[in-house]
């Protein structure tokens, strides 16, 4: 297992729910978040977490339907995904890092990713 082990990935139909884990093994990081990547697109933002949970960062497209927090007794960062859409379907990735910021170039560790499909 590596560092960051995602969990909670699966098939869900539209408008549905799912919420995502991911835990950090042996420490506890300053930022951590959730990036994206469909069949044939780049990888893209989702959102990140500081490490009190008192700043949150959301991409425009996810906001108001997905909500991230963190338990950092159990070092895991959880996003709960509601109204699921059709493009919502990705791979998802958790990534950790010491800057809180929409970029990926700044975090330095990433997870496996849990695919997410959204079904009509």
């Amino acid at each position: 297992q590596g560092l960051l082990v995602e969990s909670g990935g699966g098939l869900v139909q539209a408008g549905g729910s799912l919420r995502l884990s991911c835990a950090a093994s042996g420490r506890t990081f300053i930022a951590m978040g959730w990036f994206r990547q469909a069949p044939g697109k780049e990888r893209e933002f989702v959102s990140a977490i500081s490490r009190s949970g008192g700043m949150a960062y959301y991409a425009d497209s996810v906001k108001g339907r997905f909500t991230i927090s963190r338990d950092n007794a159990k070092n895991t960062v959880y996003v709960q995904m509601n109204s699921l859409k059709l493009e919502d379907t990705a791979v998802y990735y958790c990534a950790a890092g010491a800057v809180l910021s929409r970029g990926e170039s700044l975090y330095d560790y990433w997870g496996q990713g849990t695919q997410v499909t959204v079904s009509s």
